[in-house]
């Protein structure tokens, strides 16, 4: 008999988790792994952070606490959003879930029915078409190739909007191209968004304080008019190394908030009630140690963009944002590995690069759009070196 859910049937594994998966599974037996499929930074939590929790922990604060979040974080988030974000939001109008995803799947499961529909840009994070569909919804696919710098035109969103659709998933610096959408293409893509006053829109800002060169929007801040039907969500996970410690936070509607805040109490309740506390130092304490971070990422990302465009049958744009090239390698397929594997899809390039030289990246097809793999440079430069290094052996011994 089986007895697995039908709505859970409709979801696919995350391909990104299962190949760290294999990475550490191969790390922990000896392999020289290079592991650059995690989206994740390879920084450690910032001292004083760290020293929160551990006021946190001998102030007892270990008890539940309110469902969407204490206070303290609550004030600290709308501070953030008004200092970083131009946004004027009440403490009691910002909503704490266990990360950024819980964020998102809150979200989409208190609003979406069967019949809806859910715009997702491709190039996307490979949960958002799965959420989606968990709920019984249909995810519409808009593609954006590299020639549009992996991000969607007003002309494409105003042809997938329909009377069905309910949201607009939007990932800006995003996962897994590092694409930043400018002040002026947000303005345009609001254009669209106001001639249709059901749709509603969820702006993943994770990625924020990763930008290179440019300078970071989002899209209550530059179309207020659109901030009654607009969750911003962010979290801790990325700017401050805090991905275990599962922290994200998001502003919206109020009755949307109260819907997310009755589904959470009745699946996970509060978030960790030291995390909690962590997050709101790394949100209101120093913040300097951002720059030097970001110096460190666009130095690691123009390195890897150099040598990725050196190999032939790679290429590579230049990211604006997040800890992430994708490059494409239409000019490897058809071609056949050293240990003989055919290489017939962006899948294949990825598991022989696994398998063969023992660098673990993330097929293109996972995230919508192919022949494309996704590198992660949130590892150390001499890493990238060797897996620059092996990527180049691999090319060179194909036939």
């Amino acid at each position: 008999m089986n007895m697995i859910s039908d709505a859970l049937a409709r979801v696919k594994p995350s391909a990104s988790m299962n190949i760290s998966a294999i990475a550490l599974e191969k790390r922990a037996a000896g392999v020289d792994i290079i592991p650059m499929s995690a989206g994740e930074p390879d920084f450690d939590t910032p001292v004083h952070i760290k020293d929160a929790a551990k006021r946190a922990l001998d102030a007892g604060e270990t008890k539940y606490t309110a469902v969407d979040g204490i206070p303290e974080l609550k004030a600290a988030i709308a501070a953030k959003f008004k200092r970083e974000n131009d946004l004027d939001v009440d403490p009691k109008d910002c909503f704490v879930a266990t990360g950024g995803k819980q964020i998102i799947f809150n979200a989409m499961v208190a609003t979406l029915n069967p019949v809806d529909e859910v715009v997702v840009p491709a190039p996307y994070w490979v949960s958002y078409p799965e959420m989606v569909r968990l709920t019984g919804a249909t995810p519409i696919i808009v593609e954006a190739g590299a020639a549009a710098g992996f991000k969607i035109t007003p002309v494409q969103l105003e042809q997938a909007i329909t009377a069905k659709t309910k949201w607009l998933l939007l990932n800006s610096p995003g996962n897994p191209t590092g694409a930043v959408y400018s002040k002026d293409e947000l303005l345009a893509l609001a254009v669209v968004l106001r001639e249709h006053p059901h749709v509603h829109i969820l702006m993943d800002d994770i990625y924020e304080h990763l930008t290179y060169g440019c300078k970071f929007y989002t899209m209550a801040q530059i179309a207020p008019d659109l901030g009654d039907r607009t969750v911003t969500m962010n979290g801790v996970s990325k700017a401050y190394s805090m991905t275990g410690w599962r922290i994200g936070y998001c502003t919206g509607p109020s009755w949307l908030l109260k819907a997310m805040s009755k589904l959470q109490g009745q699946s996970t309740s509060n978030p960790c009630s030291i995390a909690q506390w962590a997050a709101v130092e790394a949100l209101n304490g120093d913040q300097s140690f951002l720059a030097e971070w970001r110096k460190v990422f666009e130095e690691r990302r123009d390195y890897l963009v150099e040598r990725l465009n050196k190999i032939d049958g790679i290429e590579c744009l230049v990211p604006e944002g997040a800890f992430y090239v994708y490059p494409s390698c239409g000019g490897l397929l058809g071609k056949t590995t050293e240990g003989g594997r055919l290489l017939k899809t962006d899948e294949d390039v990825a598991m022989a690069l696994l398998d063969e030289m023992d660098v673990a990246t993330v097929h293109g097809g996972a995230y919508g759009v192919s022949p494309h793999f996704r590198v992660s440079y949130a590892v150390s430069k001499e890493d990238i070196g060797k897996a620059c290094d092996r990527f180049e052996a691999f090319v060179a011994a194909l036939t």
